[in-house]
């Protein structure tokens, strides 16, 4: 009698520490999944937000940047300044995936540049901002740039010639083996230069 009691009560504590076990497993896969799913969760939440900030245009990086109201397109060129190679970052305003400004021609550089322009682009200080932002790439990149309203376009392509000036329609029309009319229309002084930069960050892009 005194051990049919001692083998019940045997059955008893491992039933007892069956279903104990089992509830603490169950615990335990309940943690996995839920743990399992809020890291999924984060793991889509960084891949959509990096999706949406990041993009590639004509194979050149581009990375979207909200600083107050104004939205910039920053890209990174790889450059040597005195001497070590480092990595610069250009900032634009205008969208690379649709700045629907037309390029006819190649894109060629030279040690020298000359950018002249002929017209009135203040355009509210954007016309400052554009050339600056053009001789800036250039300067970085190793070219001396000035301006010379004496200058005209090289027959012999000795160094980059680069005319602004207004049209009927803002483009980019090459006019000689390195020469190049920016054509500005309704002040879009910045979607015209911008244009040329990112023409040009396709060049070192592809030349890397």
């Amino acid at each position: 009698m005194v051990k049919k009691k001692s083998l019940e009560k045997k059955k008893v504590k491992k039933s007892t520490r069956k279903k104990e076990e089992d509830y603490y497993n169950k615990i335990l896969k309940g943690f996995f999944i839920l743990f399992g799913s809020i890291f999924l969760i984060i793991l889509v939440y960084y891949g959509l937000s990096y999706s949406m900030s990041h993009f590639t245009e004509d194979g050149v990086p581009y990375k979207i940047v909200q600083e107050g109201e104004l939205i910039f397109y920053n890209t990174i060129i790889p450059v040597i300044f005195e001497g070590e190679n480092e990595d610069y970052k250009f900032y634009l305003r205008n969208d690379p995936r649709n700045l629907g400004v037309e390029f006819e021609g190649d894109l060629r550089s030279r040690e020298n540049m000359v950018i002249n322009s002929t017209g009135d682009f203040n355009c509210e200080g954007d016309g400052i901002i554009a050339v600056a932002n053009l001789v800036n790439l250039y300067q970085i990149l190793g070219a001396k740039v000035i301006r010379d309203e004496e200058a005209t376009c090289d027959a012999e392509g000795r160094y980059v010639f680069i005319q602004i000036s207004e049209g009927n329609e803002t483009k980019i029309l090459q006019s000689g083996p390195t020469c190049y009319n920016i054509e500005v229309n309704n002040c879009e002084i910045l979607e015209a230069t911008e244009r040329f930069m990112i023409e040009t960050f396709i060049s070192v892009n592809n030349f890397e």
